[in-house]
């Protein structure tokens, strides 16, 4: 299957970068282009989060409901992304067509591929492994890492959003993270036109 732009990891960077370019399927620039997220969900810090301070957010509400009601989101509102559950990518590899997404059961090609998981070790993707360095905001005690990067791009086409990034856990952080990699996708599908996508109420 062949993609143009492909997100690894369905925590809540990866999902909102989703939900973002999703958001554009109308759009001229994003019209017939194919988004797909690998929802490997296994690790996510999610699981254990209980939310009190991110707005828009009720206080209470669970990491664990977040993420099966985020795909659900996704599901209902942009069908045209498509979900890949229970994969896991073994392998991101440089081919002609972008990149050769390798998992536990398939192989996928993209033009751009997104990687949203986060920041713990192991992290044992091939293809990633000379990107691995300590993460630079994390306390070191943690032994956290990030893939080196800047602005979110590791080389033409190969992004990284939320912890894996560089940035803090924190829920309002990784959401932007892959909000912002969803736009700079945008603005090249563009043709390099800054772009943002914003619904809007209509009365």
């Amino acid at each position: 299957m062949i993609f143009n732009t492909l997100i690894v990891g369905g925590g809540v960077a990866g999902m909102q970068c989703a939900l973002v370019l999703g958001s554009a399927q109308k759009k001229e620039y994003a019209l017939n282009k194919k988004v797909g997220i690998i929802l490997h969900q296994r690790s996510s810090h999610l699981k254990d989060a209980l939310f009190n301070n991110v707005l828009g957010l009720p206080a209470g509400t669970l990491g664990k409901d977040i993420l099966t009601e985020g795909r659900d989101q996704l599901k209902n509102l942009y069908p045209n992304v498509s979900q890949i559950e229970n994969e896991k990518v073994v392998a991101v590899l440089d081919d002609k067509k972008g990149y050769k997404i390798v998992t536990n059961k398939n192989e996928y090609f993209s033009k751009n591929v997104v990687i949203a998981l986060n920041y713990s070790k192991p992290f044992d993707i091939a293809g990633l492994e000379q990107y691995i360095e300590r993460h630079s905001r994390a306390n070191a005690m943690k032994d956290r890492i990030q893939l080196r990067n800047f602005n979110h791009l590791i080389k033409e086409g190969l992004y990284v959003c939320g912890t894996l990034a560089g940035w803090r856990s924190q829920f309002a952080i990784a959401a932007g993270s892959g909000a912002s990699v969803a736009t700079d996708i945008l603005t090249v599908w563009n043709n390099h036109v800054p772009t943002k996508v914003h619904d809007k109420k209509v009365e």
